[in-house]
């Protein structure tokens, strides 16, 4: 009841402001491939030389890889050039985030380990023509709730504020359908770990070829999640319609338990509902680093910063790693994770007036060149940093397109933390599957429940 009040009265302010334009200037837009990238990136490299210039990434398979193969590791030459942790931290600190300073002072045996920076990230040319033609038209509605005259892939190349960044992130493009077997991690206070091991499949409406706004349905993706093991779940699935506008047209989800034998919608799968999957460590709104309707906070664009962010997770990636060589008791094996330097677009949420959240103060780093949210923090109503969120990601160079091999959620109160997309003992995404809208129906789902 609360909630519905809460957004009952911010809808009210919402008619009566007028709506927020967000494009660009034809003029503007036509710096995309000239001194700024086609994703919206400043193409040059920094002053010191430690960021390099764009140059294209990686836009073919590197040499020996296989369709279906986990991705070879093309820097796997290159050397570490710092390892930072407690002892020397402080010599860092101007390239280090809130939360990557927690770590290391909570934890003496954590490391973060620097390598040369290498601006990988590539997308189609079909993505860069989307982004372009969106640069011109995207507008966003007041409070940024949603995003009009888009398709296909980032709306704003150009940002001018927080939301505009935000959206970015929550409409990149991801390819066109998935499907992979992956596990997820949760571990205890003691250090006890469980395993939960599902089977993905992910249709991208936004994202198809040719597809107009009106044709998706206000549908951004469609999901369906099998649980494989431990035997005790296993058989529960889960289909979730995301939408594009949630306040007008929220998230729709359903689920089948095996033991009810039937399947129901699942009310309230929004915001701080605790995510379950992650033992309660997270929020639902923290899956994909953020998701869902943006309408509880203010979203202030702090501006760019130079950071040791997680990239290139090539070796973290690798198909060679068992589940136990990269999950160690309080954190993840420092010795598979990579972190370069690279800009950043900074970005803080603060809860706005009337509403409520667990999480009062939220900070996002987007990485430039794919606007993923490669790091998080979270705040809560003392202004206490509490968690700390990273995705390490990799250039999937048989599309190409950067997305996360692996997120890893640390709770800094009681010393938890969960680890999604542990695929190493299974196989990498398969990007070569077909779906259709109505391969993720309710009605679809309960054929295959029976």
């Amino acid at each position: 009841m609360n909630r519905v009040i809460q957004l009952s009265a911010l809808l009210l302010t919402v008619l009566a402001s007028s709506a927020t334009l967000a494009k660009v200037s034809p003029q503007q837009a036509a710096r995309l491939g000239l001194d700024l990238t086609p994703m919206g990136a400043e193409k040059a490299g920094n002053v010191s030389g430690s960021i390099p210039a764009w140059t294209g990434g990686i836009t073919q398979p590197v040499a020996g890889y296989e369709e279906g193969q986990f991705h070879i590791d093309p820097y796997s030459k290159d050397r570490v050039l710092h390892v930072i942790n407690s002892n020397n931290l402080q010599k860092y600190k101007e390239h280090l985030t809130q939360g990557q300073i927690e770590l290391l002072k909570r934890h003496p045996e954590y490391s973060i380990n620097v390598y040369p920076s290498h601006r990988s990230a590539a997308y189609p040319q079909f993505v860069y023509d989307a982004v372009k033609k969106n640069a011109v038209s995207a507008e966003l509605q007041p409070y940024g709730t949603g995003v009009t005259n888009t398709i296909m892939a980032s709306p704003f190349p150009i940002p001018k504020d927080g939301a505009e960044v935000l959206w970015n992130h929550t409409l990149r493009y991801r390819g066109l359908n998935w499907e992979y077997v992956s596990s997820t991690l949760n571990t205890t206070e003691s250090g006890d770990q469980g395993i939960t091991t599902r089977e993905y499949q992910y249709f991208f409406a936004y994202s198809q070829p040719g597809i107009t706004l009106s044709e998706i349905d206000n549908k951004i993706f469609y999901l369906k999640r099998k649980t494989l093991s431990p035997a005790k779940m296993a058989g529960q699935m889960t289909l979730v319609h995301e939408t594009l506008d949630q306040i007008r047209s929220p998230r729709k989800s359903w689920i089948y338990m095996p033991g009810q034998r039937r399947v129901r919608r699942t009310p309230d799968l929004a915001y701080d509902t605790s995510d379950i999957d992650s033992n309660g460590i997270r929020t639902i709104d923290q899956v994909d680093m953020f998701n869902g309707a943006p309408n509880l906070y203010d979203w202030t664009l702090v501006g760019k910063q130079e950071k040791y962010i997680p990239y290139n997770a090539y070796k973290l990636h690798s198909g060679n790693l068992k589940i136990s060589d990269i999950a160690k008791k309080d954190f993840i094996n420092p010795n598979l994770t990579r972190y370069e330097p690279h800009r950043v677009w900074v970005v803080e949420a603060t809860i706005r007036t009337g509403m409520s959240h667990i999480y009062t103060k939220r900070r996002y780093y987007f990485d430039e060149d794919t606007w993923q949210i490669v790091l998080a923090e979270e705040y809560n109503d003392d202004g206490k940093l509490v968690q700390v969120t990273e995705a390490h990601t990799i250039n999937y160079y048989q599309v190409p397109m950067v997305y996360s091999t692996l997120e890893v959620t640390y709770d800094l109160e009681d010393g938890r933390y969960f680890a999604e997309g542990l695929d190493n003992e299974r196989s990498p995404i398969n990007m070569n599957v077909n779906f259709e809208t109505r391969d993720f129906s309710s009605s679809a789902l309960r054929r295959e429940a029976r």
